[in-house]
């Protein structure tokens, strides 16, 4: 059964330091690897279901099309958080690159993607990123890769609409033209809570899987839970509570305990 069938699942997130090309690299990959592997182990350690790995440090991101050299980085990371964490594993290539996604997960052998825009478009401080759900489900199918998860996100963070488009409308055309085998629903920025009521409307509307992708804390998963399929947490898993470090194995704990 893949992640998106099940209810209840918690995937918290890997954010790499910057890779090859970025501003911020460093000038080595070992140590990229060495610290995805570690958060993959704790992740795992703590008792999440899913590991979900993302270019994080990359920033300033490109709309799409990522250079190569982050293809290749991504692929190695991605591969070392499978493993060393033993669990499915998700890529997402910011900004809204979906091919490379498709293909670091075929590489790595990692059972989803997220992408952020498959269909319509926002306005991103990159600009207007539009929807390439076509191409995405194109190389899928010529990959022979139909059994990794297309996850799309729906009125996603860090954007804004180009249209008066609902998260319904949004979500039943990712699921039913873009591919998508679930949604995710976020708040306004990284970290920022998302609406728990739009997402139980938007799940009994659409009778679609439904993941929650920004401002859980311990103290609400529970109710999250009671209302959606899955989180996806990042920012709470780290010490000072804020993204792009190293996880936290008692933050990660507390976490995974507030599920019951």
């Amino acid at each position: 059964m893949s992640l998106a069938q099940r209810r209840g699942v918690l995937i918290g997130v890997v954010h790499l330091p910057a890779l090859p090309g970025a501003p911020g690299y460093r000038g080595s990959m070992q140590p990229v690897v060495d610290a995805c592997a570690r958060d993959a182990e704790t992740l795992a350690q703590a008792g999440f279901d899913a590991v979900l790995v993302e270019n994080f440090g990359d920033a300033p991101f490109f709309a799409t099309d990522v250079p190569d050299e982050t293809i290749a980085a991504m692929a190695v990371a991605t591969d070392a958080a499978r493993r060393a964490s033993g669990k499915p594993i998700g890529v997402n290539v910011l900004r809204n690159d979906g091919i490379a996604a498709m293909s670091v997960a075929v590489a790595a052998g990692a059972q989803f993607v997220r992408i952020n825009v498959l269909v319509g478009a926002r306005v991103c401080d990159q600009g207007v990123v539009q929807g390439d759900g076509a191409r995405i489900a194109r190389l899928r199918a010529a990959l022979h890769a139909n059994d990794i998860d297309v996850i799309a996100d729906v009125g996603v963070k860090h954007s804004a609409p180009l249209a008066a488009w609902s998260l319904e409308d949004e979500a039943r055309e990712a699921i039913g033209r873009g591919g998508a085998s679930a949604v995710i629903v976020t708040g306004a920025h990284t970290g920022a809570p998302a609406n728990l009521d739009a997402a139980v409307a938007l799940k009994h509307a659409t009778g679609s899987t439904v993941w929650v992708g920004s401002g859980v804390r311990a103290e609400t998963l529970r109710a999250w839970l009671d209302g959606v399929d899955g989180v996806i947490v990042g920012s709470a898993l780290r010490a000072d509570g804020r993204a792009g470090g190293a996880i936290d194995f008692e933050a990660a704990r507390r976490f995974v305990a507030a599920r019951g």
